[in-house]
C-alpha cells in the first residue's frame, strides 16, 4: 500500500542545484582552455569570447554598410557618406565606439586580421568622417548632472574621431534648424495638449528662448509615462537631423539585445506595435525634404546581451561615464522602468527569453496600411488611429450648431496627424495628475505648448492645409456632430440600468 508520510531527510531527498553551465567548464568553441564567461548557458574562455563577440558585431553591421545591402559574400565597404555615432554615456554606446574605433579608425591587430595584404582594399578606411553625437538632456530633467564634459574627455582621447555636443533645447531652437541647413516654419505656432483635439493656434512668442520652450513642452504631458517617451523621441530626431546635415549615410546607436528587448515591449505597451520593425532597423528620411539619401540607422550590438557587453567593457577597460534616468520627480516608475526591471530580472533568471523576445517581434508584421509619417516622432501612421480610439472611448453625442454658428472660422488640429503613440502621449490622462515637473511651474503657464522645430516643417503637415484657416461654416451648410469625454458622474448615469444592486 502506498504511503503518504514525507520522505526521509536526506541527500536523496533534496532537489539538486540548477547548474551555471550546461555541459562542463572548458570553452565550447576551442575545447582546450577553461572558460572565463558564462554567456547563456554557454562557456567561453576570453579568446573565444572576443573573436564571438566582434563576428557578431560585424555580421549585424558590415551587410548594411554598402547602398545596397551585401548578401552571403561579403564585398569591399564603401558608403556613400559620413558616420555619426550617437553617444548616450552608457555601457551600450562605450561598447559600440571601442567597436568601431578597434575596427574602421585605428584597427587593432590583436582584433582584426588583415585580409589580402595591408594594401588591399578590404583594409581601407570605411568612413572618411566620423562623429560621436551626445544629446545633454540635463536642463529639461530635474535633477540630473551634466556629462557633457565628462563624455568629451573620452572622445577626445580617440584621434580620428570628431565630437558633436547638442542638447535637448535644440529640438525647439529655430537658430539652431536653420544653422543645419533646414527652413523652419511659423515659429509661433503651438498645441492645446489640454484639449484632446490637440487644436493648433499661433498665439506664440516669436522669441521664447528654446530652454523655456522645451519646459513648457515637457510640463505640458499628462502622465509620467509620456516623459520618457517624449524625451526618447525628441533624442532620436535630433541625432536623425544631425546625421542627415552632416552629409551622414549611417547613424549608429548602441542598443544591446536587452536593451532593445526593453524598447520593444515598451512600445508595445504604449501602443506602438506598429513601430516595431524601426525599432531595430531603419531606413530614414525627413518629412520637410522631399527627395534625398536616406539615413540608415543601425544597432550592431542587437544580437549582444547587456552581460556580454559589460564583460567587453571590463576587459577592455572601457571607461563608463553612465547616463541619467529619465524620470518625473514625485511619481511612481512609469511603463518603461517597470519593463526594464522586468526584463533584467528575466534576463538573470532566463537568459534565452530576451533573445527571444527580439527573434519574436523581428517576424512581426505590421497590420493595416499606412498613411504617411507622424509629424512629431516621423514614423508611420496607421490607418483609422482616431476613428479606433474613438470607439473605444466612452463619449457623449451633443449638437453644437450653436457653437459652429458663433465661430467664423474652424481651429486645426494637430491630432489627425499623430501616429497612436503620440496621440496618446499627449492625450491620454491617468485618474491622478502628475506633481508640477519644475518648482516654478506656475511661471511656465498654463496656455499652448510650442511644438519642435521639424513638426510645423513637415511637409505632410502643411500639405493638407492643417496650418492654414478653412473656409466659414454655418449650421445651414451642413450638420455636426461634437464629441466631448464624459465625466464619471455621467458615465454612471450612462450604466446605470445594467448595474447590479450592492
Amino acid at each position: 500500500m502506498a504511503s503518504c508520510e514525507n520522505p526521509e531527510n536526506g541527500a536523496d531527498a533534496l532537489m539538486p542545484r540548477t547548474r551555471k553551465y550546461d555541459k562542463s567548464k572548458i570553452c565550447v568553441k576551442c575545447k582546450e582552455r577553461h572558460g572565463n564567461i558564462v554567456a547563456r548557458h554557454t562557456v567561453y574562455c576570453r579568446e573565444c569570447f572576443i573573436s564571438f563577440f566582434t563576428f557578431k558585431f560585424r555580421r549585424a553591421l558590415e551587410p548594411y554598410v554598402n547602398a545596397k545591402p551585401d548578401g552571403p559574400r561579403r564585398k569591399a565597404l564603401k558608403p556613400t557618406g559620413n558616420l555619426l555615432i550617437g553617444y548616450s554615456g552608457g555601457i551600450g554606446s562605450a561598447v559600440l565606439m571601442d567597436l568601431v574605433y578597434r575596427h574602421y579608425v585605428h584597427p587593432d591587430s590583436t582584433i582584426v586580421t588583415s585580409e589580402g595584404g595591408k594594401a588591399h582594399p578590404r583594409n581601407e578606411r570605411v568612413w572618411e568622417k566620423i562623429t560621436v553625437c551626445y544629446v545633454e538632456v540635463s536642463d529639461a530633467l530635474p535633477g540630473t548632472k551634466d556629462r557633457t564634459t565628462e563624455i568629451q574627455n573620452v572622445i577626445d582621447q580617440m584621434d580620428g574621431v570628431e565630437f558633436l555636443p547638442i542638447r535637448l533645447q535644440d529640438a525647439f531652437d529655430f537658430a539652431w534648424w536653420n544653422k543645419r541647413g533646414f527652413c523652419p516654419s511659423d515659429p509661433t505656432l503651438g498645441a492645446d495638449f489640454s484639449d484632446e483635439l490637440l487644436q493648433v493656434q499661433a498665439t506664440l512668442t516669436p522669441d521664447i528662448p528654446p530652454l523655456t520652450a522645451l519646459r513648457l513642452y515637457l510640463a505640458s504631458l499628462p502622465t509620467a509615462s509620456a516623459l520618457p517617451t517624449a524625451v526618447q523621441t525628441l533624442v532620436r530626431l535630433l541625432l536623425q537631423y544631425t546625421a542627415i546635415s552632416m552629409n551622414c549615410s549611417h547613424l549608429l546607436l548602441g542598443t544591446s539585445l536587452t536593451s532593445l528587448a526593453i524598447s520593444l515591449i515598451a512600445g508595445i505597451s504604449q501602443g506602438g506595435g506598429f513601430h516595431v520593425r524601426e525599432e531595430a532597423q531603419e531606413e530614414w528620411l525627413p518629412n520637410c525634404l522631399d527627395t534625398g539619401r536616406a539615413v540608415r540607422i543601425i544597432r550592431p550590438l542587437r544580437e549582444i546581451g547587456m552581460k556580454e557587453c559589460g564583460v567587453w567593457a571590463w576587459w577592455m577597460h572601457l571607461p563608463i561615464v553612465g547616463r541619467e534616468k529619465w524620470h518625473w520627480p514625485g511619481t511612481k516608475p512609469g511603463i518603461g522602468r517597470l519593463t526594464k526591471d522586468f526584463i533584467i530580472g528575466l534576463e538573470k533568471d532566463y537568459p534565452s527569453t530576451v533573445s527571444t523576445i527580439v527573434r519574436t517581434c523581428g517576424k512581426l508584421a505590421p497590420k493595416g496600411d499606412t498613411a504617411g509619417k507622424c509629424v512629431i516622432c516621423e514614423r508611420p501612421v496607421q490607418t483609422g488611429v482616431q476613428e479606433w480610439k474613438a470607439r473605444i472611448a466612452i463619449r457623449a453625442s451633443q449638437d453644437e450648431q450653436a457653437t459652429w454658428a458663433n465661430s467664423s472660422t474652424m481651429t486645426p488640429s494637430l491630432a489627425p496627424y499623430l501616429c497612436y503613440v503620440c496621440l496618446t502621449t499627449f492625450t491620454s490622462k491617468g485618474a491622478r495628475a502628475p506633481p508640477p515637473l519644475y518648482s516654478d511651474d506656475s511661471d511656465l503657464g498654463h496656455g499652448l505648448s510650442p511644438l519642435p522645430t521639424w513638426t510645423t516643417s513637415s511637409r505632410l503637415f502643411r500639405a493638407h492645409g492643417t496650418l492654414t484657416v478653412t473656409e466659414d461654416i454655418t449650421p445651414d451648410e451642413d450638420e455636426f456632430t461634437v464629441a466631448r469625454k464624459l465625466p464619471r458622474s455621467e458615465m454612471r448615469d450612462v450604466v446605470k440600468e445594467f448595474l447590479l444592486d450592492e
